[in-house]
């Protein structure tokens, strides 16, 4: 049989689409690119705003365009919180939750469409088992994504994420080495680290995320390694020392503030306050000055006033972050922030739009302004891809600087030291690689400093 997939949301859902595709193939199956003729389409997906949910029943309907008898299963959070909703949507044959993500080639034995679709979503009342998972973001094959923890404990006002992927659970400690050098093995040049909840890191044995950082830096890896998002209140002084000095990891960092204002926050249950926050960025500035630091923010939270949004913009303007994530603030079911907005109304949908553009103004300002500052300087860059028009490839810094350089199609992708000599438009600067790249065996920039600072 042949099965496509589609995958909606985060990096840790491509790295689950991927698991489940290997899955497949293990079970005979073939699998085939979405938008071909297939005998069967699973769709993994996302349920952090609205749009997800929308732009999952236009793959829906996409997918049933080419392939109109084709089997339609549905997973992900969305398929764990709103089962009833997906299956009343023409065309779809079964819904699988968070339990059964991983086990549709068991529970379904015959891929051919149902008269009546079938919903195979228990709840998420008890402890669930870790799953692995690793994804690969381009064909290259030079950056993967390797799944160390899922779920999340934390109870934000406005999150779903509890309800749609259960407790906080992790990778056995002692499999990390392992899976790191088997990445290595494969040819993989970068690997991002990656979880819900990655900094609530709890290995069934006690190990912590620190514990994770500490025992990857100690392996000496050549793998360039790369933390994605991790929560401010669990980012340590420890974590950051560790990076600072390390010739493994990348100092690069994404850290959710969501707002600025104290108030604000304390209803959306977040675990810090603003003034952690400022003091953890300029603090990671102090053992990093090149370090590409970015920032989700959510605009429209039902409580925000304006002057709570200009705490959060004018905090921002001053903050040395590098970039922005931006999400406008939507009602999702079930969650404490919905019941508020149903109670004063909330923000009304223009406001909203209007502060996530001026957000999203400040977001361009801030990376034109750090790509600026590492005009002149060296970094490594891995190539990923290659415009044939222009032969320039394309890469990322280990501080997250997107670059492009002049090379030949023949170009072994293999980490190198490039020349950062100008900026390019608004999301790239052009560089030139050395004549020396290749005697360069570790990836840190020269300027990183290594300065105790108490937190």
């Amino acid at each position: 049989m042949n099965v496509s997939f589609y995958t909606l949301g985060c990096k840790l859902n491509y790295a689950e689409t991927s698991q489940l595709q290997s899955i497949f193939e293990r079970d005979g199956h073939s699998v085939v690119p979405f938008g071909q003729p297939t005998d069967a389409v699973i769709i993994n997906t996302c349920t952090v705003t609205e749009n997800a949910d929308k732009e999952c029943r236009q793959i829906i309907r996409r997918a049933l365009r080419v392939s109109p008898e084709a089997f339609v299963g549905v997973t992900g959070c969305y398929a764990q919180l709103q089962p009833e909703e997906i299956a009343s949507i023409e065309g779809v044959d079964a819904v699988f939750g968070a339990k059964e993500k991983f086990k549709i080639t068991s529970l379904i034995h015959n891929f051919r469409k149902l008269d009546t679709p079938h919903c195979f979503v228990d709840e998420l009342d008890g402890a669930l088992d870790f799953v692995e998972a690793q994804s690969t973001e381009s064909d290259s094959r030079t950056r993967a994504f390797l799944k160390l923890q899922d779920g999340c404990d934390y109870k934000c006002s406005f999150c779903t994420i509890p309800l749609a992927r259960g407790k906080s659970r992790a990778m056995d400690f002692a499999l990390i080495p392992e899976k790191i050098r088997a990445l290595e093995a494969s040819g993989y040049h970068e690997v991002v680290l990656s979880g819900i909840n990655l900094g609530d890191y709890q290995a069934p044995t006690g190990e912590t995320f620190t514990d994770v950082v500490r025992q990857i830096d100690e392996m000496q890896t050549r793998l360039r390694v790369r933390i994605s998002s991790i929560e401010p209140n669990l980012l340590t002084r420890e974590i950051i020392e560790i990076i600072a000095q390390s010739n493994v990891f990348c100092p690069s960092f994404h850290i959710p503030l969501q707002s600025g204002s104290p108030d604000v926050l304390r209803q959306m249950r977040r675990r810090y306050k603003a003034e952690y926050y400022r003091d953890l960025i300029e603090t990671i500035k102090d053992y990093m000055p090149s370090a590409g630091i970015g920032a989700d923010v959510i605009v429209g939270f039902p409580t925000e006033t304006d002057a709570h949004f200009e705490k959060t913009f004018a905090m921002l303007h001053e903050l040395p972050v590098s970039y922005l994530h931006v999400f406008s603030y939507s009602e999702r079911e079930n969650t404490p922030a919905a019941e508020l907005s149903a109670l004063t109304g909330g923000v009304p949908m223009h406001v909203r739009a209007e502060r996530s553009k001026r957000l999203r103004a400040l977001s361009a300002k801030k990376k034109f302004e750090f790509y600026q500052s590492q005009c002149g300087t060296e970094h490594t860059v891995i190539p990923e891809q290659r415009n044939p028009e222009t032969g320039l490839w394309t890469g990322w810094t280990e501080n997250y600087v997107r670059a492009e350089f002049a090379g030949a199609a023949s170009l072994v992708q293999a980490p190198m030291r490039v020349h950062l000599r100008e900026l390019s438009g608004a999301e790239t600067v052009l560089g030139d690689i050395l004549e020396d790249s290749s005697l360069f065996s570790r990836f840190r920039a020269s300027d990183v400093s290594y300065i105790p600072i108490m937190m």
